[in-house]
């Protein structure tokens, strides 16, 4: 779907109804902004104090360090730990879009960012959009979006039984670029060589100058 241009808010009309929105910041909200944080929080505050009691506190921030060190050191694990940290990473970006880019309802309120996963390629969030934001309003700020969660690309999909749901795909890395460089067999083939770097017999060496030598001045 084309971007349209008169949605973006650098051309809004009710450009000075940004000095007088008053921003709705709840609990309920907060908390559901910062559910992961304040997950781990809990999670690593229980155990480390769960540890304080068998042994002192010292070796339980040991013990807990030590696991860190262990999960970020394998492989899958790290992987694991590295997408969902740019999953986290990613919804706070989104959110502090739809503040910077005006976003939102002209009694503040944000859409809301419902879920966030990680992809083959980046991370995929699905926003619920409040009555007064829509998908062409994602669409029109797709550069600012990209920039935002430090992206190289970033697409807008409506959903299309439900348009307030939005699909916003984050893309980081290109799977089918490529990786691996096979070098070329005619590049170990110089004067004297054969395909496979050897050196030929003199008299072949002589014959394939010859040739080659003749191939140039028919050129020239």
């Amino acid at each position: 779907m084309p971007a349209t241009t008169y949605r973006n808010q650098r051309n809004n009309p009710y450009a000075l109804d940004g000095l007088f929105v008053a921003f709705h910041r709840s609990a309920a909200g907060t908390v559901w902004r910062w559910r992961t944080e304040l997950a781990l929080a809990a999670i690593l505050g229980a155990a480390l104090w769960r540890l304080a009691l068998l042994i002192t506190i010292t070796w339980a921030a040991v013990v807990l360090g030590t696991l860190l060190v262990v999960l970020l050191a394998m492989p899958g694990s790290r992987r694991f730990i590295t997408r969902r940290f740019w999953c986290v990473l990613g919804r706070h970006r989104l959110q502090r879009l739809c503040y910077e880019a005006r976003l939102h309802t002209r009694v503040g309120r944000l859409p809301l960012i419902l879920w966030t996963r990680p992809t083959r390629v980046g991370e995929r969030s699905w926003v619920l959009c409040r009555a007064g934001i829509c998908a062409e309003d994602f669409e029109a700020h797709i550069g600012e979006l990209r920039a935002a969660c430090y992206a190289r690309e970033a697409r807008v999909t409506r959903n299309t039984r439900w348009s307030q749901l939005v699909t916003i795909d984050i893309i980081r890395r290109d799977t089918l670029a490529a990786t691996v460089t096979v070098p070329s067999p005619l590049q170990a083939l110089g004067p004297g060589r054969d395909l496979e770097g050897r050196n030929l017999p003199p008299k072949a060496a002589a014959t394939l100058a010859r040739l080659d030598g003749s191939s140039r001045r028919g050129a020239a």
